[in-house]
């Protein structure tokens, strides 16, 4: 894709190519491109539309109906923000007085338009050109034009002075190869440059990996990090007068639960400086949701359901009582076994388990390796939990707790 490309896709034959390539988007790519040829499109312009509509068909994860007329690149749309995320973020910055906002690196302008539609006056600002662009033509799409402006440009020479707030997305991809790019002086904007818009503006936000260092994050600001439906999808920093918390595990979902107007949002908050206490295997196991294992509130999570770890190092916790949290998953214990194949076989074998789910932390067995090894057979079903207690490797036999 190349601007001459897009730009051809926003005409009136390009928005026919682009129907004609939905219409055949998600089967065979030569059957596809074979029939938009058949229909007359020109060979570049059926093959720009198809990407595009295998782009948009995978964007409606994250971006539900509205993908249907935006554009997106393979890189931008991995890095882009899920509009739940973004919608809540921007509810947040809207409910914390933000009238004006940067978004520097603004990427295809998933949160440009999440702003936008909170109402706030946004100033996007993407250093490559077609990104830039495609921004430009998704804030169209979405009506936000009055709202929204993108600029091609450097973020590092906007002047924040003129904005009540800063959204910063460092790029975190090569723009030659787009491989994530692992080293945070060599994200872009720099890392330098990004942690210093705290001092220069009072409300600044930074998205990051969810595998930051905790190490980078600068003093006095609040880390979240973000889960969907259980996936641990980012994290952000809220500097200056935004941070609230030093640590927040929040959780969202993709679309409310059945009979409800709203999805809700759970939120956990803490230091992320504490250790929960150490004890035995008890009945109750909970895993807890990978967002608060990376904010550091295991020992949060742990005091509301009164429970301990097994090993210091291994976030799994251990309860008398089984609790229903939207932070943790449940299982009843039935077995716990020093690690040996041999016992774990038999033990499965003697109680007809055919099929079984394999969790692991702390343990270097690979489960699908270890699903061959056993050679299950029967009809039963049970969870394995591969892991530490006290330092030794164990495997406890379980059964998910539900309701």
């Amino acid at each position: 894709m190349d601007l001459d490309q897009l730009a051809a896709l926003r005409t009136p034959d390009g928005r026919a190519a682009l129907d004609a390539a939905t219409r055949v988007a998600g089967g065979d790519p030569l059957a596809a491109a074979s029939a938009l040829r058949a229909a007359g499109v020109p060979a570049g312009l059926a093959a720009a539309a198809l990407t595009q509509a295998e782009l948009r068909r995978r964007a409606t994860g994250k971006f539900g109906p509205s993908a249907a007329g935006m554009f997106f690149t393979r890189p931008g749309l991995e890095q882009a923000t899920r509009r739940v995320v973004a919608d809540r973020r921007a509810a947040r910055l809207r409910a914390a007085g933000v009238g004006t906002l940067a978004d520097l690196g603004c990427g295809l302008g998933a949160d440009a338009l999440a702003a936008g539609r909170a109402g706030i006056r946004v100033y996007a600002i993407e250093a490559d050109p077609l990104t830039a662009a495609m921004a430009t033509a998704n804030v169209a799409a979405a009506g936000l034009a009055e709202l929204v402006t993108v600029e091609c440009g450097d973020a590092t020479a906007f002047d924040v002075s003129r904005v009540d707030a800063v959204f910063c997305d460092p790029a975190r991809r090569s723009s030659g190869t787009g491989r994530r790019i692992f080293d945070p002086s060599a994200y872009s904007p720099p890392w330098d440059f990004v942690v210093g818009l705290a001092e220069r503006t009072p409300r600044t936000v930074v998205k990051v990996a969810p595998g930051i260092d905790h190490a980078l994050i600068p003093a006095g600001a609040e880390a979240e990090w973000v889960g969907v439906d259980g996936d641990l999808v980012e994290a952000a920093l809220w500097c200056g007068r935004l941070a609230e918390v030093p640590r927040r595990a929040t959780l969202l979902r993709q679309e409310p639960p059945a009979g409800k107007p709203t999805a809700p949002v759970e939120q956990l908050t803490g230091g992320g400086d504490r250790e929960a206490t150490v004890g035995p295997v008890r009945r109750f196991l909970h895993d807890p949701d990978p967002a608060v294992v990376r904010a550091h509130l295991v020992a949060e999570l742990a005091d509301r359901l009164d429970a301990t770890l097994g090993d210091p190092d291994i976030a799994y916790l251990y309860a008398d009582t089984p609790a229903t949290s939207p932070f943790t998953r449940c299982l009843e214990v039935t077995d716990v076994l020093p690690f040996s194949l041999k016992r774990l076989r038999a033990l499965l074998r003697d109680r007809g388990v055919g099929r079984v789910e394999i969790l692991k932390r702390g343990s270097a067995l690979t489960p699908e390796q270890l699903r061959r090894d056993l050679r299950l057979a029967g009809d039963a079903a049970a969870s394995l939990v591969l892991t530490r207690v006290a330092g030794a490797p164990t495997v406890l036999v379980c059964q998910p707790v539900t309701g």
